[in-house]
């Protein structure tokens, strides 16, 4: 490290977010790398860190002996300060050496409010932000991640985004880049050409034109060349027990969020909550075996020497094996003094034997979702879960001595009232209530019942896809007469800006017209808009006026049902008729089954090989 870096360092804050040199990280011989790929993540180090798709993406490429994967964060702004007034690149973590020397950079997209990040990036490695400003030695941009599924605000910016699970997608990208340097027939048209056309998953957006009608809405989409696709199927891992997971992850040098073994246990979701397009994107469910969990598990505890074991899923009580797994676990996470973490957890399966097992994790609170005060509500949005649920869940918690919960919900749902909102509060009494009701509860303590309130933002495939965003001024005024309605010291209540929700929708429903007003917040300096510090919603409206953007087009216009919507050239697996169908159950009050009750014919069991969403199913 030279004298100047070294400086720079003393005067920031966490200067280990930049130092490298950890431990698990992968360094390779670049004579012998045929293909360089730097992965990003557009947020900071701490953040980046945590996340589990990262570690498992850097390890899948790692293992190709002629490819090397390097990671990168965003820095700080107190460092890209240091990093503008010195004149120094974005730089890999593993090499040091600036990502603009890359044959590819790979940004993974997991929250509409780090689009400004991913062109913050892109500028502090010195590179033009738009593809087509980008010659043949520049390196291939890629975006995946969840909102991946919309990619046409960002279009502009990328050459290419891998739509769905990138462990098989993205060697791919890398062996089809190697043979064509190998051949010496690579132009980065010519291989964005042959990876659109030979590669499932890959969408190119500079081979595709869209037309607009009068009114603004899209027209259609047509694709430049006859032999790539009409529309871009994404890409799943079929068989769970056989996909990659890393026996080794870079343990870094300071705190991050965090800091555990991560063992995904599954993916996609039963349930079909019509506000969640994770539930929607990520199907069919495909499961990992207990035997197969357990010693993943094993591996990295010893590898790592975490004390604590997150067992992630978007539904974790919906594994159908939970109590295999969680019996083989504890042969030897307890003598390890090593505790288990349930994240997400339903009510409706939250029982005192699961309690038991996760007794030793040190929170003395649990979280749950019951999104909707009424049960009319959570009708409309298919929660299926009911208030006794809820009462019988927390009950179990206060026997085993806890005195905290916190409810999850949300504001502005289509249909919602003023009763519906009336009903959180009401059913946050009731939990204080079941707290002094149960006879085995910890006396010497007082319940805390807190209240996160979300405002909807209505998201790409989801059932609701079509819906009207709740204007500023509405959601404003709901959160204000929730506030009205809680009274009880007992009952904290925090929520969401909706101010920030407003842009997140205008980003999620956003088309290709939002490039410039993207563009134009990089050059004035937007960064890291999904922290509270760094957010300006006047200077966004003003970005956007000044593109020619009106954000209630986007956010809050109900669209037609029969509309070209922005992400129609992507197949997430999931038909729109079926959302159609969902939408129209969702205004007649009617809830859908779960998968494992009844298949309800999404479309997206086809996908999974013999491992459906719906294996145990009733047609």
């Amino acid at each position: 490290m030279n004298k100047n870096i070294s400086n720079i360092l003393k005067a920031v804050s966490k200067p280990g977010r930049y130092s490298g040199g950890e431990y698990g990280q992968i360094i390779k011989d670049k004579s012998k790398v045929k293909a360089r790929f730097a992965f990003c993540f557009p947020d900071t180090y701490e953040i980046g860190m945590s996340n589990l798709g990262v570690r498992i993406l850097y390890g899948v490429l790692n293992r190709e002996d002629d490819v090397w994967c390097e990671r990168v964060y965003d820095p700080w702004l107190d460092m890209q300060e240091k990093m503008r007034e010195h004149h120094l690149p974005l730089c890999a973590c593993e090499s040091g050496d600036p990502i603009s020397e890359f044959d590819m950079i790979g940004f993974t997209l997991q929250y509409e409010m780090s689009y400004t990040n991913v062109l913050n990036m892109l500028d502090l490695a010195g590179l033009p932000l738009r593809q087509a400003d980008r010659d043949d030695s520049m390196p291939i941009v890629i975006g995946g991640g969840p909102c991946a599924y919309n990619p046409e605000p960002v279009a502009d910016f990328f050459d290419l985004f891998n739509i769905g699970e990138g462990e098989e997608m993205l060697p791919e990208l890398c062996r089809l880049y190697i043979r064509m340097k190998e051949e010496g027939r690579y132009t980065k048209a010519e291989y964005l050409h042959e990876a659109a056309r030979s590669i499932e998953g890959i969408y190119v957006p500079s081979l595709y034109r869209v037309c607009y009608n009068d009114d603004g809405t899209i027209k259609e989409y047509t694709p430049i060349y006859d032999d790539i696709p009409t529309k871009i199927h994404k890409r799943i891992i079929k068989d769970m027990d056989t996909a990659y997971f890393p026996e080794q992850v870079v343990m870094p040098y300071i705190e991050t969020v965090h800091d555990r073994v991560m063992l995904e246990v599954f993916r996609g979701c039963i349930r079909g909550c019509r506000f969640c397009q994770a539930g929607m994107i990520y199907r069919p469910v495909r499961e990992k075996s207990p035997e197969v969990l357990n010693a993943q598990a094993k591996c990295l505890f010893e590898a790592t020497g975490y004390d604590e074991i997150s067992l992630t899923s978007l539904s974790i009580s919906d594994y159908t094996q939970l109590e295999e797994l969680t019996d083989l676990l504890l042969t030897w996470t307890d003598e390890n003094m090593v505790s288990l973490s349930l994240p997400s957890l339903r009510v409706d399966s939250f029982t005192k034997e699961l309690m038991e097992k996760i007794a030793t994790v040190r929170s003395s609170s649990l979280t749950f979702a019951p999104e909707a005060g009424t049960q009319r509500l959570r009708d409309v949005i298919n929660k299926n879960v009911y208030e006794e649920d809820l009462l019988r869940a927390v009950k179990v918690a206060f026997e085993a001595g806890k005195n905290t919960v916190k409810l999850y919900f949300m504001s502005g749902l289509p249909t919602e009232t003023l009763d519906d909102i009336a009903g959180i509060a009401e059913l946050a009494s009731h939990v204080i209530e079941a707290y002094y009701q149960t006879p085995n509860r910890n006396r010497a303590k007082k319940p805390q019942v807190t209240i996160s309130v979300s405002c909807f933002i209505p998201k790409p495939f989801t059932p609701f896809q079509w819906e009207a965003q709740d204007t500023f001024d509405q959601l404003a005024e709901k959160q204000e007469y929730l506030g009205s309605k809680i009274t009880d010291k007992k009952i904290r209540y925090t929520h969401h800006d909706a101010k920030v929700s407003r842009i997140e929708a205008v980003l999620a429903r956003g088309d290709r017209r939002l490039a410039p007003a993207l563009e134009l917040a990089c050059r004035e300096g937007f960064c890291f808009d999904s922290w509270d510090e760094c957010f300006d919603y006047d200077r966004w409206i003003s970005v956007l006026e000044r593109t020619g953007i009106d954000p209630a087009f986007y956010a809050n216009r109900r669209w037609g049902l029969d509309e070209v919507l922005p992400w129609d050239i992507i197949d997430c697996g999931v038909s729109k008729e079926f959302l159609r169908k969902e939408r129209d159950r969702a205004y007649a009050e009617a809830t859908t089954p779960n998968c494992r009750e009844k298949c309800s014919g999404c479309g997206a069991n086809k996908m999974g090989g013999e491992r459906t969403c719906c294996p145990k199913a009733k047609n």
